[in-house]
Protein backbone atom coordinates (compact mmCIF):
# COMPACT_ATOMS: atom_id res chain seq x y z
CA UNK A 1 0.00 0.00 0.00
CA UNK A 2 3.16 2.49 0.59
CA UNK A 3 4.26 1.86 -2.33
CA UNK A 4 1.25 2.33 -4.24
CA UNK A 5 0.93 5.56 -2.35
CA UNK A 6 4.28 6.55 -3.28
CA UNK A 7 4.10 5.82 -7.08
CA UNK A 8 0.86 7.97 -6.65
CA UNK A 9 2.40 10.73 -5.41
CA UNK A 10 5.09 11.12 -8.06
CA UNK A 11 2.25 10.78 -10.73
CA UNK A 12 0.73 13.33 -9.40
CA UNK A 13 4.07 15.68 -8.98
CA UNK A 14 4.72 14.85 -12.38
CA UNK A 15 1.20 16.08 -13.63
CA UNK A 16 1.67 19.31 -11.28
CA UNK A 17 5.00 20.27 -12.61
CA UNK A 18 3.62 19.45 -16.51
CA UNK A 19 0.82 21.84 -16.18
CA UNK A 20 2.31 24.55 -13.97
CA UNK A 21 5.39 23.96 -16.89
CA UNK A 22 2.74 24.59 -19.61
CA UNK A 23 0.99 27.56 -18.04
CA UNK A 24 4.34 29.28 -17.92
CA UNK A 25 6.21 28.29 -20.79
CA UNK A 26 5.13 30.77 -23.66
CA UNK A 27 6.05 28.66 -27.31
CA UNK A 28 5.52 32.50 -29.47
CA UNK A 29 4.62 35.41 -29.83
CA UNK A 30 3.79 37.72 -33.00
CA UNK A 31 6.41 39.33 -35.03
CA UNK A 32 6.36 43.41 -34.18
CA UNK A 33 5.11 45.49 -36.83
CA UNK A 34 4.38 48.92 -37.46
CA UNK A 35 2.04 50.70 -35.62
CA UNK A 36 0.06 53.87 -36.54
CA UNK A 37 -1.99 56.06 -34.29
CA UNK A 38 -5.33 57.25 -36.38
CA UNK A 39 -7.94 59.55 -35.67
CA UNK A 40 -9.80 56.72 -34.56
CA UNK A 41 -7.01 54.61 -32.10
CA UNK A 42 -3.68 52.81 -32.48
CA UNK A 43 -3.54 50.02 -34.89
CA UNK A 44 -0.40 47.46 -35.66
CA UNK A 45 -0.11 46.90 -38.97
CA UNK A 46 2.44 45.50 -41.31
CA UNK A 47 2.91 46.73 -45.48
CA UNK A 48 4.54 44.61 -47.53
CA UNK A 49 6.31 45.74 -50.57
CA UNK A 50 7.54 49.24 -51.66
CA UNK A 51 5.87 49.99 -55.14
CA UNK A 52 2.43 49.04 -56.91
CA UNK A 53 -1.47 49.28 -55.92
CA UNK A 54 -2.31 48.70 -52.18
CA UNK A 55 -4.22 45.89 -51.26
CA UNK A 56 -6.12 45.33 -47.73
CA UNK A 57 -5.61 42.35 -46.22
CA UNK A 58 -8.33 41.64 -43.38
CA UNK A 59 -7.41 38.41 -41.60
CA UNK A 60 -9.45 35.68 -40.59
CA UNK A 61 -10.36 34.57 -36.01
CA UNK A 62 -7.17 33.92 -34.51
CA UNK A 63 -5.33 35.78 -36.67
CA UNK A 64 -3.42 39.52 -36.64
CA UNK A 65 -1.23 41.60 -38.92
CA UNK A 66 1.10 37.86 -39.54
CA UNK A 67 -1.75 36.18 -40.95
CA UNK A 68 -3.36 38.34 -43.04
CA UNK A 69 0.41 39.40 -44.38
CA UNK A 70 0.88 35.45 -45.34
CA UNK A 71 -2.85 34.73 -46.46
CA UNK A 72 -2.35 37.46 -49.24
CA UNK A 73 1.41 36.72 -50.27
CA UNK A 74 0.62 35.32 -53.20
CA UNK A 75 -0.38 38.91 -54.69
CA UNK A 76 2.86 40.00 -54.28
CA UNK A 77 3.75 38.20 -57.17
CA UNK A 78 1.21 40.40 -59.02
CA UNK A 79 3.10 43.58 -58.21
CA UNK A 80 0.92 44.71 -55.15
CA UNK A 81 1.44 45.70 -52.13
CA UNK A 82 -0.19 44.27 -49.15
CA UNK A 83 -1.21 46.38 -45.86
CA UNK A 84 -1.80 44.04 -43.26
CA UNK A 85 -3.22 45.69 -39.96
CA UNK A 86 -4.70 43.80 -36.71
CA UNK A 87 -8.07 44.09 -36.61
CA UNK A 88 -9.02 45.21 -32.75
CA UNK A 89 -8.38 42.64 -30.11
CA UNK A 90 -5.58 41.04 -32.25
CA UNK A 91 -2.16 41.24 -31.34
CA UNK A 92 -1.07 44.95 -31.11
CA UNK A 93 -4.38 46.52 -31.66
CA UNK A 94 -6.55 47.15 -28.39
CA UNK A 95 -10.40 45.98 -28.69
CA UNK A 96 -11.03 49.48 -27.35
CA UNK A 97 -10.10 50.82 -31.18
CA UNK A 98 -13.56 49.52 -32.36
CA UNK A 99 -15.97 46.48 -31.54
CA UNK A 100 -18.37 46.97 -34.22
CA UNK A 101 -17.99 46.17 -37.62
CA UNK A 102 -18.95 49.76 -38.38
CA UNK A 103 -16.49 50.99 -35.93
CA UNK A 104 -14.01 48.86 -37.44
CA UNK A 105 -14.46 49.61 -40.70
CA UNK A 106 -14.04 53.35 -39.63
CA UNK A 107 -11.03 52.50 -38.19
CA UNK A 108 -9.76 50.93 -41.62
CA UNK A 109 -10.56 54.13 -43.04
CA UNK A 110 -8.48 56.22 -40.61
CA UNK A 111 -5.33 53.71 -40.84
CA UNK A 112 -5.55 54.37 -44.65
CA UNK A 113 -5.90 58.36 -43.85
CA UNK A 114 -2.72 58.22 -41.77
CA UNK A 115 -0.89 56.07 -44.44
CA UNK A 116 -1.88 58.78 -46.71
CA UNK A 117 -3.39 55.78 -49.09
CA UNK A 118 -6.42 56.99 -51.21
CA UNK A 119 -7.59 54.00 -52.13
CA UNK A 120 -7.49 49.78 -52.23
CA UNK A 121 -8.11 46.70 -52.90
CA UNK A 122 -9.75 44.62 -50.38
CA UNK A 123 -8.69 40.71 -49.74
CA UNK A 124 -10.85 39.16 -46.53
CA UNK A 125 -10.54 35.47 -44.86
CA UNK A 126 -13.22 33.87 -43.24
CA UNK A 127 -14.46 35.80 -40.08
CA UNK A 128 -12.21 39.12 -41.68
CA UNK A 129 -15.28 39.35 -44.42
CA UNK A 130 -17.84 41.04 -42.58
CA UNK A 131 -15.62 43.65 -41.53
CA UNK A 132 -14.28 44.17 -45.13
CA UNK A 133 -17.97 44.17 -46.62
CA UNK A 134 -18.86 46.51 -44.03
CA UNK A 135 -15.84 48.48 -45.49
CA UNK A 136 -17.12 48.59 -48.74
CA UNK A 137 -20.46 49.48 -48.14
CA UNK A 138 -19.67 53.20 -45.65
CA UNK A 139 -16.63 53.81 -47.80
CA UNK A 140 -16.85 53.16 -51.69
CA UNK A 141 -14.94 55.84 -52.72
CA UNK A 142 -11.76 53.90 -51.10
CA UNK A 143 -11.74 50.73 -52.66
CA UNK A 144 -11.55 50.08 -56.21
CA UNK A 145 -12.09 45.60 -55.94
CA UNK A 146 -13.17 43.02 -53.05
CA UNK A 147 -12.76 39.82 -52.77
CA UNK A 148 -13.85 37.21 -50.47
CA UNK A 149 -12.34 34.13 -49.37
CA UNK A 150 -14.52 31.45 -47.44
CA UNK A 151 -16.43 34.30 -46.14
CA UNK A 152 -18.89 34.95 -43.43
CA UNK A 153 -21.76 36.91 -44.39
CA UNK A 154 -24.94 35.22 -42.55
CA UNK A 155 -25.31 35.29 -38.87
CA UNK A 156 -24.59 32.63 -36.64
CA UNK A 157 -26.21 32.75 -33.34
CA UNK A 158 -24.65 29.35 -31.92
CA UNK A 159 -21.38 30.86 -32.30
CA UNK A 160 -20.78 32.13 -28.96
CA UNK A 161 -17.58 34.28 -27.01
CA UNK A 162 -15.55 31.51 -24.68
CA UNK A 163 -15.95 32.29 -20.93
CA UNK A 164 -12.79 32.93 -18.67
CA UNK A 165 -12.56 29.75 -17.50
CA UNK A 166 -12.19 28.48 -20.78
CA UNK A 167 -10.53 30.96 -21.98
CA UNK A 168 -7.42 30.71 -19.43
CA UNK A 169 -7.58 26.36 -20.15
CA UNK A 170 -7.77 26.51 -23.88
CA UNK A 171 -5.18 29.30 -23.64
CA UNK A 172 -2.50 28.21 -20.70
CA UNK A 173 -3.39 24.30 -21.83
CA UNK A 174 -4.78 22.90 -25.29
CA UNK A 175 -3.15 25.36 -27.43
CA UNK A 176 0.37 24.66 -26.28
CA UNK A 177 -0.05 20.87 -26.37
CA UNK A 178 -1.55 21.43 -29.65
CA UNK A 179 1.74 23.43 -30.67
CA UNK A 180 4.29 20.91 -28.95
CA UNK A 181 1.81 17.94 -30.83
CA UNK A 182 2.08 19.95 -34.35
CA UNK A 183 6.05 19.87 -33.55
CA UNK A 184 6.08 16.34 -33.07
CA UNK A 185 3.82 15.32 -35.58
CA UNK A 186 2.06 17.47 -38.47
CA UNK A 187 0.15 14.58 -39.22
CA UNK A 188 -1.62 14.76 -36.14
CA UNK A 189 -2.15 18.78 -36.18
CA UNK A 190 -2.78 18.59 -39.95
CA UNK A 191 -5.90 15.82 -39.54
CA UNK A 192 -7.48 17.22 -36.97
CA UNK A 193 -7.26 20.56 -38.72
CA UNK A 194 -8.83 19.03 -42.03
CA UNK A 195 -11.67 17.49 -39.09
CA UNK A 196 -12.65 21.39 -38.24
CA UNK A 197 -12.22 22.86 -42.01
CA UNK A 198 -13.86 20.38 -44.33
CA UNK A 199 -16.80 18.19 -45.16
CA UNK A 200 -14.17 15.89 -46.94
CA UNK A 201 -15.15 11.82 -46.43
CA UNK A 202 -12.51 9.59 -45.22
CA UNK A 203 -10.59 8.85 -48.46
CA UNK A 204 -10.93 12.74 -49.50
CA UNK A 205 -9.50 13.81 -45.81
CA UNK A 206 -6.46 11.55 -46.24
CA UNK A 207 -5.77 13.06 -50.25
CA UNK A 208 -5.74 16.47 -48.77
CA UNK A 209 -3.12 15.42 -45.42
CA UNK A 210 -0.84 13.39 -48.01
CA UNK A 211 -0.68 16.46 -50.07
CA UNK A 212 0.34 18.84 -47.22
CA UNK A 213 2.19 16.75 -45.56
CA UNK A 214 4.03 15.79 -49.12
CA UNK A 215 5.01 18.95 -50.49
CA UNK A 216 7.09 21.31 -48.84
CA UNK A 217 6.15 24.45 -49.72
CA UNK A 218 2.56 23.11 -48.62
CA UNK A 219 4.13 21.79 -45.14
CA UNK A 220 6.03 24.84 -44.84
CA UNK A 221 2.61 27.37 -45.27
CA UNK A 222 0.67 25.15 -43.26
CA UNK A 223 2.94 25.08 -40.30
CA UNK A 224 3.22 29.02 -40.85
CA UNK A 225 -0.16 29.09 -40.86
CA UNK A 226 -0.73 27.51 -37.13
CA UNK A 227 1.98 29.75 -36.02
CA UNK A 228 -0.62 33.02 -36.73
CA UNK A 229 -2.47 31.77 -34.37
CA UNK A 230 -0.38 31.22 -30.96
CA UNK A 231 0.42 33.34 -28.61
CA UNK A 232 -3.42 32.23 -28.39
CA UNK A 233 -4.16 34.85 -25.51
CA UNK A 234 -3.08 38.14 -27.61
CA UNK A 235 -5.75 36.84 -30.11
CA UNK A 236 -8.28 35.61 -28.05
CA UNK A 237 -10.26 39.07 -27.26
CA UNK A 238 -10.50 39.69 -30.80
CA UNK A 239 -12.17 36.42 -31.55
CA UNK A 240 -14.59 36.49 -28.86
CA UNK A 241 -15.45 39.49 -30.28
CA UNK A 242 -15.68 38.22 -33.77
CA UNK A 243 -18.01 36.18 -32.26
CA UNK A 244 -20.23 38.30 -30.68
CA UNK A 245 -20.88 40.21 -33.88
CA UNK A 246 -21.60 37.14 -35.33
CA UNK A 247 -24.60 36.19 -33.50
CA UNK A 248 -26.35 38.99 -34.84
CA UNK A 249 -25.35 39.75 -37.97
CA UNK A 250 -26.68 42.12 -40.67
CA UNK A 251 -24.47 43.03 -43.45
CA UNK A 252 -25.27 45.91 -45.76
CA UNK A 253 -24.32 43.56 -49.14
CA UNK A 254 -27.00 45.33 -50.84
CA UNK A 255 -24.97 48.60 -50.45
CA UNK A 256 -22.08 47.41 -51.92
CA UNK A 257 -21.42 48.81 -55.28
CA UNK A 258 -17.80 47.97 -55.58
CA UNK A 259 -16.43 45.14 -58.20
CA UNK A 260 -16.66 41.92 -55.79
CA UNK A 261 -15.41 38.35 -56.26
CA UNK A 262 -16.82 36.04 -53.85
CA UNK A 263 -14.54 32.92 -53.34
CA UNK A 264 -16.05 29.71 -51.69
CA UNK A 265 -15.10 26.39 -51.11
CA UNK A 266 -18.23 23.63 -51.60
CA UNK A 267 -16.32 21.49 -49.14
CA UNK A 268 -15.97 24.14 -46.15
CA UNK A 269 -16.54 22.82 -43.38
CA UNK A 270 -16.12 25.74 -41.23
CA UNK A 271 -18.33 28.91 -42.54
CA UNK A 272 -20.83 26.98 -44.86
CA UNK A 273 -21.09 27.50 -48.48
CA UNK A 274 -24.61 28.84 -48.17
CA UNK A 275 -22.62 32.13 -46.72
CA UNK A 276 -20.82 32.71 -50.01
CA UNK A 277 -23.96 32.16 -51.95
CA UNK A 278 -25.84 34.86 -49.74
CA UNK A 279 -22.90 36.92 -50.10
CA UNK A 280 -23.02 36.74 -54.28
CA UNK A 281 -26.18 36.81 -54.58
CA UNK A 282 -27.12 40.11 -52.19
CA UNK A 283 -24.10 42.16 -53.62
CA UNK A 284 -24.78 44.34 -57.08
CA UNK A 285 -22.66 42.74 -59.78
CA UNK A 286 -20.83 40.17 -58.05
CA UNK A 287 -19.05 37.77 -59.25
CA UNK A 288 -17.88 34.21 -58.03
CA UNK A 289 -15.84 31.59 -58.42
CA UNK A 290 -16.90 28.13 -56.59
CA UNK A 291 -14.33 25.70 -55.56
CA UNK A 292 -15.86 22.42 -55.90
CA UNK A 293 -14.16 19.47 -53.53
CA UNK A 294 -12.49 22.31 -51.43
CA UNK A 295 -12.27 22.79 -47.72
CA UNK A 296 -12.23 25.99 -45.48
CA UNK A 297 -8.55 26.20 -45.99
CA UNK A 298 -8.62 24.82 -50.01
CA UNK A 299 -7.69 28.47 -51.41
CA UNK A 300 -3.99 28.13 -49.93
CA UNK A 301 -3.72 24.59 -49.68
CA UNK A 302 -5.31 22.78 -52.22
CA UNK A 303 -3.39 21.30 -55.04
CA UNK A 304 -5.46 23.29 -57.27
CA UNK A 305 -4.28 26.41 -54.93
CA UNK A 306 -2.40 27.94 -57.74
CA UNK A 307 -5.78 28.26 -60.19
CA UNK A 308 -7.83 29.74 -57.82
CA UNK A 309 -5.28 31.96 -56.50
CA UNK A 310 -4.88 32.96 -60.46
CA UNK A 311 -8.56 33.81 -60.67
CA UNK A 312 -8.19 36.35 -57.44
CA UNK A 313 -5.31 37.98 -58.97
CA UNK A 314 -6.29 38.24 -62.27
CA UNK A 315 -9.61 39.35 -61.11
CA UNK A 316 -7.64 42.71 -58.70
CA UNK A 317 -5.66 43.34 -61.85
CA UNK A 318 -8.42 43.94 -64.09
CA UNK A 319 -10.03 46.37 -61.90
CA UNK A 320 -6.74 48.09 -60.57
CA UNK A 321 -7.11 51.52 -61.35
CA UNK A 322 -4.19 52.73 -63.98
Amino acid sequence: MRRIIRIAAVIAAIVVLASTGLILWEPGSPPAFARAETARGPMTYDLDGTDGPVVLSVHAGLGGADQGRLFARFLRDGGFRVLSPSRPGYPGTPLSSGRTLEEQADLLAALLDSLHIEQVGLFAASAGAPVAYTFAARHPDRVWALISVAGVSLPNPDWTPSTPVRRFFVDKVVQKIAYLTGSISVDTIVSATLDETSLFTAAEKTERKNHIIGDPDVRDLFTAMVETTFPYEERMPGTDNDARQARNLALPLRGISTPTLVVHGLADGDVPFRDGENAAALISGAQHHWMPGEDHLGFWLSPRAADHQRVARDFLLTHTPR
